[in-house]
């Protein structure tokens, strides 16, 4: 009886281990050897929030220039690695669009976004804008428009569709 119960008692511990999150690796600071994945352009030279995605096995994450270059990266099927962690600039701690902080990030499962803004991000295209939360978010969805919504609600076009670059969008200040 004694056997049983102390089986039991281990495969139980062993299904909890299973269950139990690992904690995610922590954000990296921006830095002058940050390139964004898709342009391979320093991040730090462009304005907005940015993006960084961690993978299972790699030693540092795949910067992005803008979030919605990330959200495009999410969405597409064609990955290296397991994704462990996913951040991305939190505008609300931000000082100003080009002085973000290098160490300003949030977990994007965490965060809000306003989607539809019209506003341009690092690199020219509608930008998807990130705040930790609705509050500080109120302002700037005020002034430049668009929708707050968090992570799991970006619709894809707003990662995936086309852009008229012609058209002219504000560059927050």
């Amino acid at each position: 009886m004694k056997t049983a119960a102390l089986i039991f008692a281990i495969l139980a511990l062993a299904a909890c281990k299973e269950e139990v999150a690992k904690a995610p690796p922590p954000p990296m600071e921006l830095n002058t050897e940050a390139l964004s994945f898709f342009c391979q352009m320093n991040v730090l030279e462009h304005g907005g929030p940015k993006g960084q995605v961690h993978l299972e096995g790699y030693p540092a994450p795949l910067f992005f220039a803008q979030v919605r270059d990330l959200v495009a990266y999410l969405k597409s099927p064609e990955r290296d690695a397991r994704i462990t962690a996913v951040y991305v600039s939190d505008m609300g701690k931000a000082t100003s669009w080009d002085d973000l902080g290098q160490s300003n990030w949030i977990l994007a499962k965490d965060a809000q976004f306003i989607v539809g803004a019209d506003v341009a991000g690092g690199m020219g295209a509608p930008e998807i804008v990130p705040f930790g939360d609705a509050a500080s978010a109120a302002p700037f969805l005020t002034k430049y428009g668009g929708q707050l919504l968090p992570f799991t609600e970006i619709p894809d076009d707003a990662a995936l569709a086309p852009v008229d670059l012609s058209q002219p969008l504000e560059t927050p200040s």
